[in-house]
Parts: C-alpha cells; structure tokens; sequence
C-alpha cells in the first residue's frame, strides 16, 4: 500500500512538472496615458492594484534600448529634451567615469531598499554610462522617493506605475522601446494632416478624437480612466488615430506615417519576444503608451506564436 502512494505521489509530481515546463511564457500588456492631467492625478492606482495581484516576474518598459545606436543616434538632437540630455550625459561618461563591472554586478544584485545613498549615486551614473534609461530613471526615483515611492502622483503615469511596481517586487526594469525612425513618423503626421485639410481626413481624425475624449469623461470622474483606457475599445480607437487608419484618402503622408508606425511597434515587439524568451520567465507585464497595444499584441501574437500575449482588461 505504502509502495502504491509513493508510485502515485512521484506520477502526480511528474505530470505537474511537464506541465510547468510546457507553460508558455506570458505577456501582460497594459497601456498608459504618459502624462496625465491633474484632475485624474490618481487613475494609475488600480493598474498599480492590478499589477501587484499580478506579480511579475519581469518589468519592461518604454525607454530605448541601450545598445540601440540608431535610435540614440536621432534621440540625440531628436524631439524629447530629456533624452537629449541624457544622451550628452552618457556621451561624456565614456572617458570621465571608471565604471567597474565587478562593482555594478554586486549592487545591482542588492536589494532595492537595502542601497545606500552612496551606492544609488554609483548605479545612477553607471546606468547614465551603460546607456540605460529605464534604470536610470527608476534609481533616481528611488534616490529622490524612498523604497515606497512618492507620497503624491507625478503625474507621470510611466513612473507611478512603474517605478512603484518595481520598487514592489525588488525588480529592476527592462528597456523595450525603439525610436529609429520617430523623427521620420513625426513628419509624415505633419505631412498627412496637411493633406488632410481638404479631403475630410483632418474632420474624421477631430471626430474620432472627439468620441474617445467623450467616453472616457465618466471614468475619470469615477477613477476609472485607468481601466477605460486599456479596454479593447479604447484601444482600437488610439491605434486607428496614431496609425492614420481613420482616413477618407490615404495619400502618401499617410501611408508614410502608417508604415513607420507598423515598424515601430515591430521592433518594439521584437525587442520584448527576444528578451522574454532568453529569460525564461514566465510573468512579464509590458507598460506601454496605450496607443501602441493593439499594434504590439497583433505583432507579438502573429510572430511569436511561443508567447501568450494578454491584455489588462482581458486577463
């Protein structure tokens, strides 16, 4: 009888076993609104919630990848004053900082609320120097907040959601982000509405603004703009607008914009298949510009079959 448990007991452990080993790995999706308003200040709150009862095991986030020197190539002189900044900041790093890989390894390695001053100073001018902004960014909030994060919203939605979460689980975040040829879909937006003045493109792109500002009026007055955002809904109406799939007549300014649109979010989704497949983790939650969900979920689940991609509000 004893032998017939045992039997049972190590079949029963086997199977669990080759289960969790043929678990595919998933990708939570959740889109934000960057900078927000005052009056909705708090909407990240229950995507906080939502990503703690999660519990990831990897953060990404939308911030260049560091040894993507296209990307910094144009974010250089590019459209974002902050990263303007922070690319000089890295550039000048190269000769004046003795960057020691034994010493960055021991306190990265660290616990995030056991770092001192001193070693948060090291890991923010390191992260500067390896090109790192996510971590750049997530070190400086924790130098500036404390292991709880800030008391009040920045309003900086990225932030809020992020940086809390990862000072949360004692994770570091992951850059996901590709800016390559933003420069080029800047004008081509500025190009399609031009030509948009006359052939009604301009008055069906104000009327589909228009709609999702309207609906998202009560939730934000019931704190729920968080959740809004992320239906599929939602979604759908911020990929059309961002990717000129509103148009009467796609001419070329358009179909420009479009394509450099489509490129991005493909790159972006490569970015995050190649490292969550490396990694071997099975929870990663991807923080992302609501506009680019719907793009990144068709890219990731067409090209990476291997993943389990899962929006917010349809976990």
């Amino acid at each position: 009888m004893k032998t017939r448990i045992i039997f049972i007991a190590v079949f029963l452990l086997s199977i669990y076993a080759l289960s969790a080993q043929n678990e595919k790995q998933e990708v939570l999706i959740i889109g934000t609104m960057h900078t927000v308003p005052k009056i909705v200040k708090n909407s990240y709150k229950p995507m906080l919630n939502f990503a703690k009862k999660y519990n990831p095991e990897a953060i990404y986030v939308e911030s260049p990848m560091a040894n993507d020197s296209t990307s910094w190539n144009y974010l250089k002189s590019g459209w974002s004053k902050n990263y303007q900044k922070f690319y000089h900041l890295s550039d000048s790093l190269q000769t004046a900082f003795k960057f020691s890989k034994e010493k960055f390894t021991i306190l990265s390695n660290k616990e995030l609320k056991s770092l001192t001053k001193v070693e948060l100073d090291y890991l923010i001018t390191a992260s500067v120097y390896k090109r790192d902004n996510g971590n750049y960014g997530l070190y400086s909030y924790l130098k500036e907040n404390g292991v709880k994060g800030a008391k009040k919203p920045t309003r900086h939605e990225d932030g809020d959601l992020t940086y809390k979460l990862a000072l949360s689980n004692n994770l570091k975040v992951r850059n996901m982000d590709d800016q390559q040829t933003n420069g080029l879909y800047h004008k081509a937006w500025s190009k399609c509405s031009m030509e948009g003045r006359k052939n009604g493109n301009n008055t069906m792109n104000s009327k589909l603004y228009k709609k999702n500002y309207n609906s998202s009026i009560l939730p934000a007055v019931f704190r729920r703009l968080g959740k809004h955002t992320n239906k599929r809904k939602s979604l759908n109406q911020l990929h059309t607008m961002a990717s000129f799939s509103y148009v009467i007549e796609d001419t070329d300014g358009c179909k420009e914009g479009r394509k450099y649109w489509n490129e991005r979010n493909m790159r972006m989704a490569k970015n995050i298949a190649s490292q969550v497949t490396k990694s071997g983790k099975k929870r990663n939650i991807v923080f992302v510009g609501a506009s680019h969900v719907i793009g990144l979920e068709k890219e990731l689940k067409e090209k990476y079959p291997n993943l389990k991609v899962v929006l917010m509000t349809e976990y």
